[in-house]
């Protein structure tokens, strides 16, 4: 049946952050600032990652996805966010909130498969170091990286088509900041009973799946890890993994805390705290993260800085 028949509501207004005209200003500076440092440092990352030979590996074949999933997603939310501060009326129409959800579920399920992938490989580099090459080749690394995204469009379109076929009559004031599943559901007149429990059943069922692969993974990691006689071997070992286990705690604790605690032991300033995190500040985060603790990674960006020849 069409969207009309169920439909009565035609655009949706975002609450936001907070009413205060006082922080309106000071928050737009400061999530601008975020975005700006996502978008510098998640394009450059994957410019990085391209043009460096050295760099073409890979893990770094990973990361360059993982950076350009994060620009995505942050993408999806935060511009139409920043816009906001400075309306009276936060406006989005039904299609548009439908997109932007569509697009939101899309990113964020592909990081979730993305990093379990990244687990992986990060098991092969130091389980079988001397087959890494022949065991990720460019085909594997490739079939790897499209999973993410195919789950994520099978994700998406299940979650949205089935979202946006619910009645929404009254009120049309979504207690958040973006067009997020929880908060839109809240809003619908009909029955939701069935609606969140696909939420939550295919919440725990993907985080299941991902966190057990990232698990045996990492029991193998350590496994391989305690093998390595020399301290300087498995300190070397340990922080290739650190990183990216570092960058799977924040996520995957932001996810759970939003979409597998029960309803009832949630209230609207924790979700919108929660979802900032995992929607602006993880983005940000992440290239940050990997640069830091990375050494290929920074001695790249020295000669980048120092104007040196990255092939």
């Amino acid at each position: 049946m069409a969207m009309e028949n169920h439909t009565t509501i035609q655009e949706f207004i975002f609450a936001g952050f907070t009413e205060s005209s006082d922080l309106q200003l000071p928050l737009f500076a400061f999530f601008l600032i975020i975005y700006i440092i996502t978008l510098t440092g998640n394009i450059g990352m994957i410019l990085l990652i391209s043009m460096n030979s050295q760099l073409h590996t890979p893990m770094y074949f990973f990361l360059s996805n993982l950076s350009f999933v994060d620009f995505c997603y942050s993408t999806v939310v935060t511009p139409k966010m920043l816009t906001d501060f400075f309306m009276k009326r936060k406006t989005i129409s039904l299609t548009q909130c439908a997109v932007q959800m569509w697009f939101f579920i899309f990113f964020l399920a592909a990081e979730c498969f993305l990093l379990a992938a990244m687990a992986y490989d990060r098991y092969v580099a130091i389980s079988n170091p001397l087959l890494y090459t022949a065991i990720m080749s460019q085909k594997v690394c490739s079939q790897l990286v499209a999973l993410p995204y195919l789950v994520g469009l099978l994700n998406a379109t299940t979650h949205t088509s089935l979202y946006f076929q619910l009645t929404f009559c009254k009120n049309n004031i979504i207690n958040h900041f973006f067009c997020d599943i929880p908060a839109v559901i809240a809003l619908a007149c009909s029955d939701t009973r069935l609606h969140k429990r696909l939420l939550f059943g295919l919440s725990c069922s993907f985080g299941i799946v991902n966190i057990a692969i990232i698990i045996v993974s990492y029991v193998y990691i350590l496994t391989a890890i305690l093998r390595i006689h020399s301290s300087g071997g498995r300190h070397k070992a340990f922080s290739t993994c650190s990183t990216h286990l570092m960058v799977v705690t924040i996520f995957y604790g932001t996810l759970f805390f939003t979409y597998v605690r029960p309803t009832s032991s949630s209230s609207t300033q924790e979700d919108k705290m929660v979802s900032m995190l995992y929607t602006v500040m993880i983005p940000m985060l992440n290239p940050l993260i990997y640069s830091l603790r990375n050494k290929e990674v920074k001695d790249a960006v020295r000669r980048v800085l120092r104007g040196k020849s990255l092939l």
